[in-house]
């Protein structure tokens, strides 16, 4: 990796992993005499069914114990902290919706999910611009995540970072069940879920409704919402299925409490942190700082496999979206009097898209060969309006912007995986995309600020896995991506409104190894080594005249890093106690870095700590008993590129320096499943924060007016019961 080879801290990890591959593949003898080993892992990441252990990328998959026993069910995080390389924060802001960053990818969010692809039952929640979202999704429904670290576009299109593909619960195809579900906890925390599933000859159908309400642990941080969910799948014969997805989300309040600053930086503009750390920014609660949303989508998926070799998946979605907000900026600000503030939205979309997808698996030279081609297409339809935001009113302002924002993509694409030997194979592929952005502009009182740009890459990829034995396999891989900006990242410079023709798209190449498999005492593992190369980052740059965050081509940056996960039963005798752990070394810079004409090359990408790592102990009693203890470590974090942009006292550009402090939180749970055989009743009880630690659980990078740290709460309970007939 030349001169940003992996650095010494790793040595000793390295060492000691690899004295452990080495006692693993010695011990293969051992392993097939007997020796208990994990049942292998079966995901559809390569979009066909395949063993997590054969695809020659870096795969994580955690399942509905993980995801629903004994949690609060606040966020994905919760669960998807034990896979290596995806890095989450913000599970208590319910306005700006979960951060989720894949080896870098999607920090730069200030609201909702970008660099990194989500899919709920093949059928994506990520926009045609790149801009994604998870409010929509019941975690309580969720039966296992698979998750793709790496650039991914060769697949799935603008995927820079990685893919989250998340599935729901079936119905059972023996007897048919209720569940219902109550959960409380502090700052009035409250939820209700009822769920239902079963099969009814050819019909296997499974609904669950669930209402969120939590008051928040800062000021003007509460949140209502209620989602329904479903799924209806209709054997048509044993060849051919049709499934139905159906989800509704009601969320009548997201409050907002901002960002805060800390004293070494604080502005005019700033709130900085009360000892309780509750406060909210002062301008988030002058302007109601929040969101509320109506969302329905539909998505429908046919299967049919031909003897056995032949197999085609058609796709057809639809999105309708009413999104409206208040934002913490309005009449009375700094920005010119003379300025529209645009601090209430009112956004109408419609998304609909659809896909047509043909494997052929058969021998190829004497060979296992599975060819994959495919198609997608959608198309994005938004009609915003801002108004002015009036401060200290529920008074709605005078229209300020009036604006059509519609993206089209398609893409096709192909992948072959040929087995060169029995132990050898082989995969290899490429995806073509366009993306195109027609702004319209029907406000016109500023002059006609409408625009268009297209946005086209070709991404390849090629992977080869080697298979020495179950517990061994050593794979190599090349990817590609590339990531748009989304419609709200077009704003341009200066203190006018308008269109920026001049940002890109930026593109990425990842270089991998790795290895991975399965050992005896029930153990699986994984570790990979990357170097990503990406030119033309987008960032960030500050605000124009108008209120609106800037975006650009920031310049080049490239990411070196390590992520390890190794997960065990330590005691043969007790089967149900497991252990998991997983470490994530993050070495990523701008390699180069242009500010105002200024040089900042060297400087650490914002947003991801150079080390964290996560440990679990859980134990599944047969009586039924069941508890986990969890710990996260987060290195610290810088909050901005290289400069800070200050309103109140001018432009300044100064060395990158702030940065969160490093931590350590601890959540244990435990619950107790008892029943009759047609009964069961599961009471459980979880402590967040453990040991009370004063920590950052989310920042804002960039904020132009120093506003970076979002508290998190202190120690806090829940407890609830579940009743499953």
């Amino acid at each position: 990796m030349g001169e940003h080879e992996v650095k010494s801290p790793l040595k000793p990890f390295l060492i000691t992993v690899t004295s452990l591959l080495f006692t693993s593949t010695l011990n293969a003898e051992e392993i097939e005499k007997g020796v208990e080993q994990l049942q292998d892992i079966t995901v559809e990441a390569t979009r066909v069914e395949k063993s997590l252990y054969e695809i020659p990328a870096s795969v994580g998959a955690v399942t509905k114990d993980d995801i629903q026993y004994g949690r609060q069910q606040l966020g994905l995080d919760e669960s998807l902290n034990k896979v290596p390389g995806i890095f989450m924060q913000n599970r208590y802001n319910f306005n700006q919706d979960l951060s989720i960053s894949i080896r870098g990818f999607g920090a730069r969010g200030t609201f909702g999910i970008r660099g990194v692809k989500v899919y709920v039952d093949g059928i994506p929640n990520t926009l045609p611009d790149g801009q994604g979202g998870i409010d929509s999704i019941d975690i309580g429904s969720i039966n296992r995540m698979e998750v793709i670290r790496g650039p991914s576009s060769s697949l799935y299109g603008t995927a820079a970072g990685g893919v989250i593909n998340i599935y729901t619960e079936d119905g059972p195809a023996a007897a048919p069940y209720v569940e219902g579900r109550v959960t409380t906890g502090t700052d009035n925390y409250n939820q209700v879920q009822l769920k239902a599933g079963g099969q009814k000859n050819a019909l296997n159908y499974f609904i669950s409704a669930q209402r969120l309400g939590y008051e928040g642990y800062r000021d003007h941080s509460e949140i209502e919402r209620y989602n329904v969910n479903s799924k209806f799948r209709y054997d048509i014969d044993s060849t051919s299925d049709f499934t139905l997805t159906a989800n509704i989300l009601h969320k009548p309040e997201a409050e907002d409490p901002g960002g805060l600053c800390s004293p070494q930086t604080a502005t005019a503009f700033c709130t900085t942190f009360d000892p309780d750390r509750t406060v909210a920014q002062r301008n988030n609660v002058r302007f109601d700082a929040g969101e509320s949303v109506d969302q329905q989508q539909f998505g429908l998926t046919y299967r049919k496999l031909l003897n056995n070799k032949h197999e085609i998946i058609a796709r057809n979605y639809y999105q309708f979206r009413q999104f409206d907000a208040n934002l913490p900026f309005g009449d009375f600000s700094p920005l010119p009097a003379t300025s529209p503030d645009g601090g209430i939205v009112d956004l109408d979309r419609v998304f609909i898209g659809g896909g047509l997808q043909y494997s052929y698996s058969d021998q190829f030279f004497g060979r296992s060969n599975r060819l994959t081609i495919g198609a997608d297409i959608d198309s994005q339809m938004d009609e915003r309006k801002n108004y002015t935001n009036v401060v200290d009113s529920p008074v709605v302002g005078p229209l300020s912007l009036d604006q059509d924002e519609d993206v089209f993509s398609w893409g096709i694409y192909i992948q072959d995986e040929f087995n060169i030997t029995d132990n050898l194979q082989l995969t290899a592929g490429g995806r073509y995309d366009e993306v195109e952005f027609e702004f319209t502009d029907k406000f016109l009182s500023n002059g006609d600020q409408s625009g268009s740009v297209t946005f086209d890459e070709f991404s390849p990829q090629v992977g080869l896995l080697y298979k020495f034995n179950e517990s061994v396999n050593i794979y190599g891989a090349v990817s590609t991506s590339f990531e748009t900006p989304s419609t709200r990242e077009f704003a341009a410079p200066g203190s006018g409104a308008g269109f920026n023709t001049s940002i890109d798209s930026q593109t990425s190449t990842n270089y991998e190894v790795g290895i991975k498999g399965l050992l005896p005492l029930r153990a699986s593992y994984q570790i990979s080594i990357f170097s990503i190369d990406t030119e033309d980052e987008i960032f960030p740059i500050g605000e124009n005249g108008l209120g609106s965050i800037v975006f650009d081509n920031v310049g080049d940056t490239t990411r070196n890093g390590l992520e390890a996960a190794l997960s065990f039963s330590p005691l043969p005798s007790l089967p149900g106690l497991n252990v998991s752990l997983a470490y994530t070394y993050s070495d990523f810079e701008f390699d180069k870095l242009i500010v105002s004409g200024m040089s900042f090359a060297g400087e650490k990408i914002p947003g991801t700590p150079e080390h964290f790592g996560y440990a679990e102990i859980s134990y599944y009693a047969p009586s039924g008993f069941y508890s986990a203890f969890d710990i996260q470590y987060v290195d610290e974090i810088f909050v901005n590129n290289a400069y800070i942009d200050d309103p109140g006292v001018g432009a300044n550009l100064i060395p990158q320096g702030e940065t969160t402090k490093n931590y350590a939180v601890a959540n244990l749970r435990f619950g107790w499943t008892y029943g009759d055989g047609s009964t069961e009743i599961t009471p459980f009880v979880g402590i967040s924060n453990l040991f009370n630690k004063e920590y950052i659980g989310n920042i804002r990078i960039n904020e132009a007016r120093h506003r970076y740290f979002e508290p998190a709460p202190e120690r806090n309970l829940f407890a609830g019961i579940s009743l499953k007939y």
